[in-house]
């Protein structure tokens, strides 16, 4: 279970009575839908809804007063046209005035971030309030967009009207330059009074108390998720609310370790008379996530959701279940609890028990206080309960809704997710590329993972199915490959964590070396600091890759524990390190070119299995020379799989996503625009390729400004004619120059940038085939040339010394390639600097020690 300690989180569990009669909807003396689209005149039919909307020019809710219609200058074509392709925007305060029947409604803000006019999405920030409510303060809707991987918002508000008219606000922020403030559509819809009301709720050690819904309280939509089923759309919502329901398996932690589940055609869902409808659809009863058949593997472990919610509010959080699969028709089958962040809200929870029989639906709500500010992760898990022999030992639930619930001010206003601005600040650069790029990387958010608990993980490795064998190289894969170590096992392989055996120190976290199986078997534990509130989220994804890749050229996962809050994982041992640690600032004898080749060819292949040879094209993502890991025959297995993504379906082009890598291999193109493709990759491989041929770190602050990027540097020596003079010197007069004009050539290629210029990965690595080839075809070719005492110079040497003399020596790197730069409270060494958070560098080695 996930853990976290009674000083970070004050939790109020509040329970629902299920047998109180619900009047139906008759909420309002009139029932009121209202679809604005701002910034525009006419009506316009949104096709997948099938709604109409009209323009706010001729309605009755705005007046002439500071404000400007807009239409965007290019919308995304994924981006609905209605109500997107228009704005209203505010440089001043302005106020839209609803008349209204005092009652409860759905407020609905519809944001699209993007260029208008002369408005820059980047200088929105401003503060939006309904009547007395707060709703968004010095809010940014593309910071927002960008930390949640969206490319537009919709804001979804319960508020009650008292007065015969609801006043909406915007005010651009007092503390941005420029600032304006912007939106694309207003909807507004008549809400049942009753849909929030009184409840018992019960303290953490049982004791009972009232919390009592002000009639004023004001809720804010987080999640509305159909929980093992598909999400729908407003117009599949019931009781004419227009709610959206959403797929809960961006949220689930190891969803593919439960299973969805779908209503037997026997069995009908059927609202019991105490229950309205409204509540939910039939749609999110007749689907359900469970944690399968396997009791065994239940009891071990969890169901369980991660939700990122703001810091320092009350939440609702709502649980929907339904009973939909037979044999499931008498209590005392499926019982379980629900804990909400490690406090258990309820034990010995039984569906039919409390819903009265298969097929009928039932929904439990508790009240949650968080602790804080800033984003904070909410872990809810269900759990089955031991404390009663049952039939099944399982868990099941087939909706979950969060609401944030106003305070005594009336706010339900958050801080916008953390960014990577301050960052890019301190590496703008007056002219060049980098400097645009970075420049550009005000759009770019990266949503801060504040875990509130020490967590105690739960993942093991999911269970194989057989698949073609994409090429020869791939290495089969028994089912259930990954093994669990027990925590004594672990203290044992490695003396006790002892400190002489630290092959390297991370942002996550040490690696050790260890010995299993009796020490017979020498392995590298990574462990994370169990003290730190990061990676988790890196952690879950390593195990749930690696344990379904094998392959010559990625690094094998032998195992993981998760005993007692630790995030330990176990991989085979890479005697000979890390690549870089081979190419500069080390005592290692450096590598000849032809290994150097070799070991680059390696990588290419282990990437073009991820990108074309897995069941899912796999985008690594943190492609760099730290991540390229080689074993006691030099043979390069990459490695590091904590920021990796599933690639884009066949039906589109890239994946938009925040920003995650690590800083001078990032894709300019996925910097600036957040849409993530395996060109991306490519990109960073190509700046490994001039890494290694030049055997420098890839950014050094201390340089002068047009040396500080090396592909930058090596593309303009290159265009110059003066590659010669950046390339190692332990290098010159060894490689051919075919191979070297081949190498750079390709190199050149990667790092184009955009990402339709550059090659794929597959022809990357016939380039780097050829390459070498033709660096054996010459070391085996005829000797041309003496020296002046009579010995034979072979032709590469030759040639390279010819074409060393032609060259004019302007791009001698400059002394001084060791600095290091403070991001987030930490020095790093600048080669190793990021731009993320760093946990997100989840095996990187920062400070090699031990090697």
């Amino acid at each position: 279970m996930n853990c976290a300690t009674s000083t970070e989180i004050l939790i109020f569990l509040s329970l629902w009575s299920l047998h109180f009669t619900v009047p139906a909807f008759a909420a309002n003396s009139t029932f009121t839908h209202i679809l604005l689209s701002c910034g525009t005149s006419g009506t316009f039919l949104d096709t997948v809804n099938n709604r109409t909307w009209v323009g706010d020019i001729d309605s009755q809710y705005i007046s002439d007063e500071a404000s400007q219609n807009s239409r965007i200058q290019d919308q995304d074509s994924l981006v609905p046209t209605v109500p997107f392709s228009t704005a209203r925007i505010f440089t001043t305060n302005y106020t839209y005035k609803f008349p209204l029947s005092a009652g409860r409604y759905f407020l609905r803000l519809y944001f699209y971030p993007a260029k208008y006019s002369n408005y820059l999405a980047a200088d929105s920030f401003f503060t939006a309030t309904a009547g007395l409510y707060t709703l968004l303060s010095n809010f940014s809707a593309l910071i927002t967009v960008n930390a949640l991987n969206y490319t537009y918002l919709i804001r979804e508000f319960s508020i009650n009207v008292d007065s015969i008219t609801l006043n909406l606000n915007f005010a651009p922020s007092t503390e941005h330059p420029n600032a304006f403030a912007f939106i694309n559509g207003i909807e507004i819809v008549s809400s049942p009074e009753d849909i929030f009301s009184k409840s018992t709720a019960y303290n953490g050690d049982g004791t009972e108390r009232i919390f009592s819904y002000d009639q004023g309280m004001a809720f804010q939509t987080m999640y509305r998720l159909n929980v093992g089923g598909q999400s729908l759309s407003h117009s599949k919502d019931s009781g004419n609310l227009y709610r959206s329901w959403h797929d809960d398996s961006n949220y689930t932690f190891g969803a593919s370790f439960s299973v969805t589940l779908a209503n037997d055609d026997n069995v009908t869902i059927e609202y019991p008379a105490n229950m309205p409808q409204y509540i939910a659809p039939v749609s999110v009863y007749e689907t359900a996530r469970s944690m399968g058949p396997n009791s065994q593997f239940n009891l071990k472990h969890n169901l369980t959701w991660i939700l990122t919610v703001d810091a320092g509010f009350y939440y609702l959080l709502r649980f929907h279940f339904c009973e939909i699969q037979y044999p499931m028709t008498k209590p005392n089958q499926r019982v379980f609890f629900i804990d909400i962040n490690n406090q258990t809200a309820q034990t010995q929870f039984d569906v039919i028990a409390y819903s009265g029989g298969i097929g009928k639906p039932v929904y439990r709500d508790y009240v949650v206080l968080t602790i804080g500010s800033g984003q904070m992760d909410m872990w809810v898990a269900l759990h089955p309960d031991l404390s009663t022999k049952t039939e099944y030992y399982d868990a099941i639930l087939n909706g979950l809704e969060v609401f944030k619930m106003s305070s005594v001010e009336y706010n339900l206003a958050g801080l916008n997710p953390e960014t990577t601005q301050a960052f890019n600040d301190k590496h703008k650069r007056s002219k060049g590329k980098v400097a645009a790029i970075i420049g550009g990387g005000v759009a770019s958010g990266v949503l801060l993972l504040l875990f509130v608990a020490c967590i105690c993980l739960f993942m093991i490795c999911r269970r194989q199915k057989k698949k073609k064998v994409p090429e020869e190289e791939i290495i089969s894969t028994p089912v259930n490959h990954c093994r669990e170590f027990s925590f004594n096992e672990i203290l044992a392989s490695t003396n006790g964590f002892d400190e002489t055996l630290v092959l390297g120190v991370g942002g996550f976290g040490k690696v050790y070396l260890g010995k299993i199986d009796n020490g017979s078997t020498k392995v590298a534990i990574k462990r994370g600091n169990p003290l730190s509130k990061q990676g988790a989220h890196e952690f879950q994804t390593e195990i749930e890759l690696l344990s379904k890749l094998r392959h010559r050229h990625l690094v094998s996962l032998i195992g993981y524990c998760k005993e007692k809050n630790e995030m330990i994982l176990v991989y085979d041992y890479m005697v000979h390190g890390t690549l870089r640690e081979h190419l500069y600032q080390t005592r290692n004898t450096p590598l000849g070119w032809k290994q150097r080749v070799q070991i680059c060819i390696g990588a290419a292949r282990g990437l073009h299995y991820l990108h074309t040879g897995a069941k899912d094209t796999v985008i690594h993502r943190d492609v760099k020379t730290t991540n390229i890991l080689l074993d006691e025959k030099w043979v390069a297995k990459v490695s590091d799989f904590g920021l990796s993504k599933t690639g884009p379906a066949l039906n589109h082009t890239h994946v938009s996503t925040v920003v995650k890598g690590s800083f001078g291999y990032l894709d300019p193109e996925y910097f600036k625009r957040q849409k993530l493709t395996n060109k991306s990759d490519v990109y960073s491989f190509g700046v490994i390729l001039f890494e290694v041929l030049c055997a420098r770190p890839v950014i050094i602050n201390t340089l002068p400004e047009e040396q500080v990027n090396l592909a930058e540097w090596a593309l303009f020596c290159h265009s110059q004619g003066d590659l010669e003079k950046i390339i190692d010197p332990y290098l010159r007069g060894k490689i051919a120059p075919q191979c070297l004009e081949k190498y750079v050539e390709t190199a050149e290629k990667c790092v184009k940038d955009q990402g339709v210029d550059r090659p794929t990965i597959g022809d990357v690595l016939w380039n780097l085939e050829h390459a070498l080839q033709l660096q054996l075809n010459a070391e085996n070719g005829s000797l041309i040339g003496r020296t002046t005492s009579g010995e034979e110079i072979p032709a590469v040497v030759l040639a390279n010394k010819k074409l060393s003399a032609e060259r004019k020596p302007t791009c001698e790197l400059s002394s001084g390639i060791t600095t290091n730069i403070s991001m987030g409270g930490r020095n790093i060494a600048s080669e190793d600097s990021e731009v993320v958070t760093p946990s997100a560098v989840f095996s990187e080695l920062i400070d090699q020690k031990g090697r």
